[in-house]
């Protein structure tokens, strides 16, 4: 069964990245990029990573689309605005394209179909991805550093409100 939704998320995914790269209007090229990350999320329910499911659903889903999509419309690109890429850019992204394509054909050569079926068993016994032990790890073993990056990141908010902040004029 956890095999079945393997395979049908993944082609989601791959139908959805296709149709990123493929579409020629920037908002539903967008809107494909959101299907995709919501079959990736899937694939971090079968492997009951929890915390990567919040978070991919958070930050990726919600917030990076969300400003995606804000970006696209503030930029109004229309057809008047169309330029066309030279041949040297169209042959350098036939060139990385086909280049991806052979690394990722090498890396399914290799890899079995037992990595697939073994991902009830590890999803069963495994306490990796839940949040309970990394919310121990980070409390316990990493309590300074976890500090640490929080005041910096406090710091980081101050002083862009204070960059941001408009002086008065005289």
């Amino acid at each position: 069964m956890i095999s079945i939704a393997f395979y049908l998320l993944t082609a989601l995914l791959f139908s959805a990245a296709l149709m990123v790269i493929l579409s020629k209007n920037p908002m539903s090229s967008v809107l494909w990029m959101v299907v995709a990350f919501f079959a990736i999320t899937g694939h971090y329910v079968l492997l009951n990573a929890q915390f990567l499911v919040v978070v991919n659903m958070v930050v990726y889903a919600g917030a990076i689309m969300v400003l995606f999509i804000y970006t696209v419309m503030l930029l109004n690109l229309s057809k008047d605005n169309d330029n066309r890429a030279s041949l040297l850019v169209r042959l350098a992204g036939i060139v990385s394209g086909g280049l991806l394509l052979t690394v990722l054909i090498a890396a399914l050569r290799r890899s079995t179909d037992a990595a697939v079926g073994d991902l009830a068993q590890v999803g069963a016994t495994s306490l990796v991805g839940l949040v309970k032990p990394l919310g121990l790890a980070l409390f316990r073993d990493f309590l300074v550093p976890f500090e640490l990056s929080s005041a910096l990141f406090l710091a980081a908010l101050v002083g862009a409100v204070a960059l941001g902040k408009k002086e008065a004029s005289d």
